[in-house]
């Protein structure tokens, strides 16, 4: 019994190395660009690789862990997770940094995919909240726990093969041991879950899926492009800290937007995400450090706080009984959001400068907001949806 309750946790673990490995290189991002003579923009490219990595495995494997079992795919998307991390550790250059991101997309999507159901099932029916918020909370802290080891590392002495990629290693090795120990779940008896999930999308659904677009092209925006815009104040190896903030921080808002109704939650994380960002991008214009982690801190609010989970729930709602193809819809959109942007932003960096590309950010931003908020969208109950990882499917 005792060895039972330590399921859970096992897993919790794995989830939590897993996604720290998916930002373990983001303070390097300025360094790897300027070693290899490239602008911003190429970085931004190899950036957006991780949602080519993500997309194809979520639309098309979604039922995977369906037909072979959970901790089979959970120790496939760990050996990715390993691999992605490897790459860099031997081979530190932007064109291995696209190489890498897509592995680790891919790792990422196959896990998301099988997360939820499989703690569900550790942890037992009857305590589907509690599953529910293990996988949230070890994923969040998870995202933003890579770069800050990176950046402390990075504190220490200057390196391109920091000591924390040999960490996320070490620590994929002990998990990898931990999730083998855990109990295979059985595929499914009766009909198997499809494998293709294409998105299905509405009119209110698309309203939701705008504003998640704009919030994960502001995350997208910090974790590739921020480094750069800090690297001439010297202050690249805080950018660890602000992606940090712009991510794992928004568990801490969920509660506050779980009491509002999903379109007042989308309309408050919408107001702040604006003047977040602005704060954040003078901040990081004029090297002001504590503009930057307040402005981050603040965005996370409404990224991964108030529109995450108000979008959700009110996709859901509008889908009727396509809920999990109109998921797909929604997280296709949020992944244009935190790959296409940011690509246009470091163009327009390499050509026009950071300040133009900031601005010009901002002002597309702005406008995206002012928009949506012009817009009425339909009013759901947000109070029984439980929360879910950053990057997860709802799970029917």
């Amino acid at each position: 019994m005792a060895q039972t309750q330590q399921h859970p946790s096992w897993l919790a673990a794995a989830l939590c190395v897993m996604t720290t490995g998916v930002n373990l290189q983001a303070p390097l991002y300025a360094a790897y660009a300027r070693a290899d003579g490239v602008g911003v923009m190429a970085t931004t490219v190899a950036f957006s690789f991780y949602v080519a990595g993500v997309l194809p495995v979520l639309l098309a494997l979604g039922g995977l862990s369906d037909r072979i079992g959970r901790r089979r795919v959970m120790l496939l998307a760990l050996v990715l997770s390993a691999a992605g991390t490897l790459l860099m550790l031997l081979h530190p250059h932007v064109s291995t940094l696209a190489v890498a991101r897509l592995v680790l997309g891919t790792g990422t999507a196959l896990m998301s995919a099988t997360a939820t159901a499989y703690m569900l099932e550790l942890f037992g029916s009857e305590r589907a909240s509690r599953a529910a918020n293990w996988v949230t909370a070890s994923t969040s802290i998870g995202f933003g726990l890579g770069p800050v080891l990176t950046s402390v590392c990075l504190m220490l002495q200057d390196s391109l093969t920091p000591p924390s990629f040999l960490l996320h290693l070490a620590a994929v090795a002990v998990c990898g041991l931990l999730v083998w120990r855990l109990p295979e779940t059985a595929p499914r008896s009766g009909p198997r879950a499809p494998m293709l999930r294409l998105p299905y999308f509405t009119a209110e659904g698309l309203w939701f899926g705008a504003a998640i677009l704009l919030c994960w092209a502001t995350t997208g925006l910090v974790i590739s492009i921020l480094p750069s815009v800090l690297a001439p104040h010297g202050l690249s190896r805080y950018s660890g800290l602000a992606t940090m903030l712009a991510i794992s921080c928004g568990l801490l808002f969920q509660p506050m937007a779980r009491r509002q109704e999903p379109r007042h939650a989308v309309r408050i994380g919408l107001m702040v995400l604006v003047p977040a960002y602005a704060l954040l991008a003078w901040g990081a214009w004029s090297g002001t450090l504590m503009a930057v982690l307040a402005g981050a801190l603040a965005a996370s609010s409404a990224c991964y706080g108030f529109v995450y989970l108000g979008g959700l729930a009110g996709t859901a709602e509008a889908a009727g009984d396509q809920k999990t193809r109109a998921s797909a819809a929604y997280f296709l959109m949020a992944y244009v959001g935190f790959s296409l942007p940011v690509i246009f932003t470091g163009l327009l960096a390499d050509h026009y400068g950071t300040a133009t590309a900031l601005l010009t950010f901002g002002l597309l931003l702005a406008t995206g907001a002012l928009a949506l908020l012009s817009r009425p969208a339909p009013v759901v109950d947000l109070s029984e949806l439980p929360t879910r990882p950053a990057e997860a499917f709802v799970k029917q």
